[in-house]
């Protein structure tokens, strides 16, 4: 009796591992990092609906010392869903940047050990 497994798989083996596959490709679509991206771009997009932002980049101040009165005034005098977008955008963006700074930390000292 010779072993068959090897060169002609079973259907159950093929089910799993079609599914295993499946998994893992929802997997990488479904990440909280895809998720996050996608959340950062929409954000993005709805405040670039909301607000001419031309206008506010001409509207800023040249001195660096007074652009955080400027974007705070300029925070609160938005609509609350602008608001709301600014905040979103804010979270998306810091989760992507913790996200990547945890990549190259485990990616760098992956390579050192």
């Amino acid at each position: 009796m010779t072993n068959n497994t090897m060169t002609n798989p079973s259907d159950l083996e093929r089910i799993v591992m079609r599914r295993v596959r499946l998994i893992r490709i929802l997997g990488l679509i479904v990440s909280t990092a895809v998720l996050a991206t996608l959340t950062l771009g929409a954000t993005l997009w709805g405040i670039g609906r909301e607000v001419w932002v031309a206008r506010v980049f001409q509207n800023a101040p040249v001195d660096i010392a007074h652009l955080p009165n400027f974007l705070f005034a300029a925070f609160t005098h938005t609509r609350f869903i602008v608001q709301a977008l600014a905040v979103l955008t804010l979270v998306s963006l810091l989760y992507l940047l913790s996200e990547v700074v945890r990549f190259l930390a485990s990616f760098l000292f992956r390579k050192s050990a």
